[in-house]
């Protein structure tokens, strides 16, 4: 059966059982996961906005040749004091998947740091860290020192159903074929547009390929008023509940394997804080077409020529808006999913002894009463909302992939 258009809210996870054990999960707070949006809250294709206005929308051509608005190049006082930083959390024996601002102080940069989340969140929504020394601090020292500079711009949560904190997109010579098993980050295959099930997202490079693996993205809210102009249709089709997204097997006890939902939603309005509900797109073709197997069956009507329509022209408008971004080692990419979405070529990589492309990734969220978006989902303002969790499985940050 396909969900239904209304139901309860599930119990947030804090609440299943009494508090939440920190020897399972240390800061004592748990990812909420995967979930349907409340259908209620869902507004028609005339309610939304005919343009969208303000910094989220913006042009490759504005930032193609200024790689100075959206990179920033570590000095050496911002380094020693990360250094110093990681160096005394190792020293506290504290399990990494225990970090927390209140435990990797940043006295200097936080600063930096909280004016920076607030332009991932409601600026243009992406920024290039450079100058991270990864090849002189190592695998360990660099993934305390690149989560603890995450905890400064949301809540770390598992990106997996094996409850990866810390993730690793590198190819383990999976089948990028069999896309309703597979996760695409864990192969060498192209990445479509698309948005993470978090807030914001992290990548840090550890190595290169040989040749591709380079970065896409593109402002949403561009494409938006593009469809919006050119292809009104599309962008209705977009905005309708009427989208399936596979969960690849990554659910809890009694979750369905899929969700219906939209692409392109409105935030929940709030009068009261005087704020225009903005525009939020949730997307990834691969979990689209990956459903076959229950479409076949019957269970979920297969996709129909609108909206296989909507799915090329969505990525061809993404191509022509995007602005093209190469990570070297020692890069940090962080950006918004909220408004952003981004994509990656095909790569190969070195031959052994090389070492394989390697980018660590973070999934951080913003729950609402810390500046994040309003969104149609029941944990919008729990502070791990979001993200991938299956039963109690526990946080853990490995240090390679696994």
């Amino acid at each position: 059966m396909a969900p239904a258009l209304t139901g309860d809210l599930p119990t947030a996870p804090h609440n299943l059982g009494g508090p939440i054990s920190k020897d399972i999960f240390p800061d004592g707070l748990k990812t909420t996961g995967q979930h349907p949006p409340l259908y209620d809250e869902l507004v028609p294709f005339d309610q939304f906005p005919r343009q969208i206005t303000g910094p989220t929308v913006w042009k490759a051509e504005d930032y193609r040749e200024n790689p100075e608005k959206w990179t920033h190049t570590f000095n050496e006082e911002q380094v020693a004091e990360l250094s110093a930083a990681a160096d005394a959390f190792l020293a506290s024996k504290t399990p990494l998947t225990g970090i927390s601002k209140s435990n990797f102080q940043l006295p200097k940069l936080a600063d930096y740091l909280h004016k920076l989340r607030a332009d991932l969140i409601d600026g243009k929504g992406f920024i290039l860290f450079k100058g991270f020394p990864v090849q002189k601090w190592g695998n360990h020292k660099s993934a305390v020192a690149y989560m603890g500079l995450g905890t400064y711009l949301g809540y770390f949560v598992s990106q997996n159903s094996r409850g990866h904190v810390l993730g690793h997109v590198k190819d383990l010579g999976e089948d990028s074929t069999q896309i309703d098993k597979v996760r695409i980050y864990r192969t060498n295959a192209r990445q479509y547009f698309h948005a993470d099930d978090s807030d914001i997202v992290g990548l840090l490079c550890i190595a290169k390929a040989l040749e591709g693996g380079e970065s896409d993205l593109v402002s949403s809210h561009n494409v938006y008023n593009t469809l919006a102009a050119e292809r009104p249709d599309v962008l209705k089709t977009l905005i309708s509940p009427i989208w399936y997204f596979d969960r690849k097997g990554e659910t809890s006890t009694g979750q369905e394997e899929y969700i219906r939902t939209s692409v392109i939603y409105l935030e929940r309005s709030a009068a009261e804080t005087g704020i225009e509900p903005r525009v939020y797109t949730k997307w990834d073709p691969y979990y689209v077409r990956s459903l076959s197997r229950f479409s076949d069956a019957g269970i979920i009507p297969p996709l129909s020529a609108e909206q296989l329509e909507a799915l090329k022209v969505l990525e061809e408008t993404c191509v022509r808006l995007s602005l093209h971004m190469v990570l070297d080692i020692g890069d940090i990419q962080f950006l918004s999913n909220a408004h952003i979405l981004h994509a990656r070529t095909a790569y190969t990589d070195h031959a052994p002894p090389k070492p394989r492309r390697h980018l660590m990734r973070l999934w951080l969220a913003t729950p609402e009463e810390e500046g994040g978006w309003r969104l149609p989902f029941w944990d919008s303002n729990e502070k791990k909302r979001g993200g991938i969790q299956v039963d109690d499985q526990a946080p853990v940050a490995p240090l390679d992939a696994e």
